[in-house]
Formats: structure tokens, C-alpha cells, sequence
């Protein structure tokens, strides 16, 4: 079964589809966290003045712990440590006040729990409301009939059920957004967008593990002539069928991208330039030897570069494509492999 994500993930996700400077999603555990302060902080306010010492003692360790994660987020950006710990603070917190103010304190349990199913993924949450469910059971029984408690329960269940749900269908949504927005249309394969993350993964890898990654950059050789001989749809049953053959040969911890009309990257991970050129020349041979249109026929040229230690996504896709230009000065229908 596919792992569920969290409401915060889609929503980080759409937003850093954005491609704004900020990253919104970045602030919402902060925000979460200062909503979470503000609404504590009056009550605090009003048992500091009524001498309620240990119930305002509660309040302010809670609004500390808010405000701390808040200071984390700011400062770390790392939003999904800061999603799972204020999730933490929101059930330690219904538990801690019910436990030592009193069980009228349970109403905290519902923005709690609308809170910790935006903030961690589902599987997650149900698990901590499960956690808070079993752990209010002691202290409630005792203080309510049957009817309030049954009431009490019911309502704290359909609550978890609908936040449930719309977690559930963001996540939904957030695997259209993702594939709508990394995958070509067209032919199935990863768009620049997508190769762009691919690529950032790969040299942050590499910068941890030293691992060994290459592209292949390709293109197709006079495709403007077959579009005008055989038309646009033809074109793009040429694209298509480029993409079937590539995906035949590649492992499956390649991918494939097409990022122009006619061009596409291979990305090979944990491949060195010897076994990329090795694979950009296969390429190359099924590609001639399919007859994808009968005249004229189809050929590709090609661009081999291994990542370079420092180097970044677009030095080492401009030398991928310097090589391809090589391949294009030389006839067309070649493989060259950058330095």
C-alpha cells in the first residue's frame, strides 16, 4: 500500500510549485505554532490574575513550547520535524491540562486533532489520536454519565473521521499536482521540472556518498523534416515510440525526460561515463534500427556527462549538451562524451 501524506505535504508541495522566492510552507508550522500561543495565552492571563498557579503554570510551559517550535521552524526550515513535534505538544497538551485542570478541559481535543491530522501524515495521526482517545478514557469516565461521555466520544471520532478524509484527499490531489506538473503530457516521460528535482536529488547524493551519476542528453536528427513530410501527428507518434524504446533499455533506476520538442535526458544513477556512453550508443543503434517513419528514417544524436564533484545541475547539463553539439557537428546520428 502507497504511503499516505499529510495535508502540510500537498500544501508545501502546491506551493513550491510557485516558484517565488519564499517558501510559504516553510511558515505554516510557525504560524500553527503562534495560532496555537495566542489562543492559550489569554487563558493563562486570566489564572495568573486569579492566582490559578498550577493550571497557569501548564498554559506557559504550552505557549513556551509553541513559541519554541515556532523559533525552530524560523530558523530551520525543517518542516516536517516542526509538523511532528507541535503534533506532540497538541496531544501532551489535551493530556496535561485534562489530567491536572480538569476533565472539562477534553473540548481541547478537537482543534488538536484537526491540527495533528494537517500536520503529519495519516497513518500517523490516527495513531496519536488513538494515543489521546485511550489515555482521556481515566479521567473522563469518572466525571461524566454515560451520555456525556458517549457524546463526548462520538463527537472526538467523527471529528478524527473528516480530518481523516480531508487528509486523504489532498494527498490525492497532491499526486495529480505532482504528476500533472513533473510528467510530459505526451509521452509519459519526466518534464524539466521534473528533471530538475531528479538532478538536485542526485548531486546532493553525490555531495553525501561520492556515488557516481551520468546523463545521457539525445536528440532527434532532422525531425522538422519528418513533421513537414509526414505531418505533426506522425511527429508525435515518432516521440512516443522514441520514449517506448528508451524505456525498454533503461534500468529501472534510470528516467527518462524530454525537456524540448525533440530532446531527451537519461538519467543514470550510480553510472560512471564509461557505462553511460556505453548505454547512449545502444540507444542510438535500437533507435536506427527501429523504422519508426520509412522516409526519412530516424536517427539520434547524443551527449554523454558524468557528474563532476562541486559542479552544479546546470554546468553538468551545458556540458552534456556541449557534447551533444559535438555529436551534431560531426554528422549527426553519434555519440560524444564530454570530458
Amino acid at each position: 500500500m502507497r504511503k499516505l501524506h499529510s495535508g502540510m505535504d500537498a500544501w508545501r508541495y502546491i506551493v513550491g510549485s510557485s516558484g517565488g522566492k519564499a517558501a510559504p510552507e516553510s511558515y505554516l508550522p510557525l504560524m500553527l505554532a503562534a495560532a496555537g500561543a495566542l489562543g492559550i495565552l489569554p487563558f493563562a492571563a486570566i489564572r495568573i490574575v486569579h492566582g490559578d498557579w498550577l493550571a497557569a503554570g501548564i498554559d506557559v510551559a504550552i505557549i513556551a513550547s509553541f513559541a519554541g517550535l515556532g523559533w525552530y521552524v524560523y530558523v530551520t526550515r525543517r518542516v516536517r520535524a516542526a509538523s511532528v513535534a507541535i503534533a506532540i505538544l497538541c496531544v501532551a497538551g489535551v493530556l496535561s491540562t485534562v489530567y491536572l485542570i480538569g476533565p472539562q478541559q477534553a473540548d481541547w481535543a478537537f482543534p488538536a486533532l484537526v491540527a495533528i491530522f494537517y500536520l503529519i501524515r495519516p497513518r500517523e495521526a490516527i495513531l496519536f489520536a488513538t494515543i489521546m482517545i485511550v489515555a482521556l478514557l481515566p479521567a473522563i469516565l469518572p466525571a461524566y454519565d454515560s451520555h456525556s461521555v458517549t457524546t463526548l466520544l462520538v463527537t472526538i471520532v467523527v471529528t478524527s473521521a473528516f480530518a481523516f478524509a480531508f487528509s486523504f484527499i489532498t494527498d490525492r490531489q497532491r499526486e495529480q499536482l505532482l504528476l500533472m506538473a513533473t510528467r510530459d503530457p505526451l509521452t509519459g516521460a519526466g518534464n524539466r521540472r521534473g528533471l530538475d528535482l531528479k538532478l538536485t536529488d542526485i548531486i546532493n547524493t553525490h555531495w553525501r556518498t561520492g556515488a557516481p551519476a551520468s546523463i545521457v542528453l539525445l536528440d532527434l536528427d532532422h525531425f522538422k523534416r519528418v513533421n513537414d513530410v509526414h505531418g505533426h501527428g506522425v511527429g508525435d507518434q515518432v516521440l512516443t515510440g522514441i520514449t517506448k524504446i528508451i524505456n525498454l533499455r533503461i534500468r529501472v533506476t534510470d528516467s527518462l525526460y524530454r525537456i524540448g520538442g525533440e530532446e531527451f535526458v537519461v538519467v543514470l544513477e550510480g553510472a560512471n561515463r564509461k557505462h553511460a556512453a556505453h548505454l547512449a550508443e545502444q540507444l542510438r543503434t535500437l533507435v536506427e534500427a527501429n523504422e519508426l517513419v520509412p522516409d526519412p528514417g530516424i536517427t539520434i544524436s547524443l551527449g554523454v556527462a558524468e557528474l563532476k564533484a562541486g559542479e552544479t545541475a546546470s554546468d553538468w547539463v551545458r556540458r552534456a549538451d556541449e557534447a551533444l553539439y559535438r555529436a551534431k557537428d560531426a554528422g549527426r546520428n553519434v555519440t560524444s562524451v564530454s570530458d
